[in-house]
């Protein structure tokens, strides 16, 4: 029976190559391991699989009736519909364990780097598997991507050391060259709905029973969407509905290295608490933040409560 890697909703360059890569580790292993996607790749993660010469893995939902292995994440908010019916068997990622559990003991390798490609790197490494040259590509691309190119603070030198052996296999000469292509799609909103810019890289958070949502677009310059801030705050309110008690949409600036955090909370002085900082309108510039894993999460957690 087969085994399905899915990486978590919203799919990024980082959960569709460690799917990919994982997958890839197991048929090493004669085990038959198949990679899938939670939904459409966004277009720096499109980029990427062409350049490296990969096809989009499979889209699959639902994880009734089958084996499952679950990468770039561990929370059921993110996992596949119905986990439950299903049979979880592995778990590889980089975030804090979520809460995702099991009726008996699985494989389960997490690692606080930067990056699950980077995860991966070791446990090939470990279990003396070597890398498909095509397969280094993504997890390099991937690595470069969730570090932003080694300037986010969950930069680890185990990311810096698994982009310098995987860059060898892969035959890759510029990894600077490789990231500035990247950005360029992933940074990329022209012509796009607010609504899908929103979802692009977002996740849905438990924040002591209270659902908060954190988007984040990683951008060249804010000026790419000056003329889109009504239309974006337009799609948080939508998203936030009645549902959830806030939506954040980070906006970073790679090169300035800092975020314009939109907000839309039911209580905003929580959020003001959370970031030691004040709104100007509907938005807070925060120096120096990169991570939602690191900065923004973390901080939430603290705020509400956690």
């Amino acid at each position: 029976m087969s085994v399905y890697v899915f990486g978590h909703k919203s799919p990024d360059t980082d959960s569709v190559a460690a799917a990919i890569a994982f997958a890839a580790f197991n048929k090493a292993k004669g085990e038959d391991y198949v990679p899938v996607m939670q939904g459409k790749p966004n277009p720096e993660t499109e980029m990427v699989l062409k350049r490296f010469g990969f096809s989009a893995p499979e889209t699959m939902t639902d994880a009734t009736g089958k084996k499952v292995a679950l990468v770039d994440h561990s929370d059921l908010a993110q996992a596949p519909d119905n986990l439950g019916a299903g049979e979880l068997v592995a778990v590889v990622d980089h975030h804090k364990i979520g809460d995702v559990t099991t009726n008996q003991p699985i494989f389960f390798f997490n690692m606080p780097v930067g990056c699950t490609c980077t995860v991966l790197k070791i446990l090939y490494d470990l279990e003396g598997v070597k890398v498909d040259p095509k397969v280094a590509g993504i997890m390099l691309a991937a690595i470069l991507s969730d570090t932003v190119n080694f300037k986010s603070p969950t930069c680890t030198e185990a990311d810096k050391k698994a982009v310098k052996e995987l860059k060898e296999i892969a035959g890759v000469q510029d990894t600077e060259e490789l990231f500035m292509e990247m950005l360029k799609a992933k940074s990329a909103v022209a012509g796009v709905p607010a609504m899908d810019l929103l979802h692009r890289d977002y996740k849905d958070f438990d924040m002591n029973g209270k659902k908060v949502g954190v988007g984040q677009l990683e951008l060249a310059t804010l000026d790419q969407v000056a003329e889109m801030r009504e239309a974006l705050y337009e799609a948080m309110k939508t998203q936030k509905g009645g549902e959830r008690h806030t939506v954040l949409l980070m906006l970073t600036d790679v090169v300035k290295e800092g975020t314009d955090l939109m907000v839309i909370s039911d209580d905003d002085g929580l959020i003001e608490k959370a970031f030691d900082n004040k709104l100007a309108g509907n938005s807070m510039w925060i120096d120096g933040m990169m991570s939602r894993k690191k900065q923004t999460v973390p901080n939430l957690q603290k705020a509400f409560g956690c």
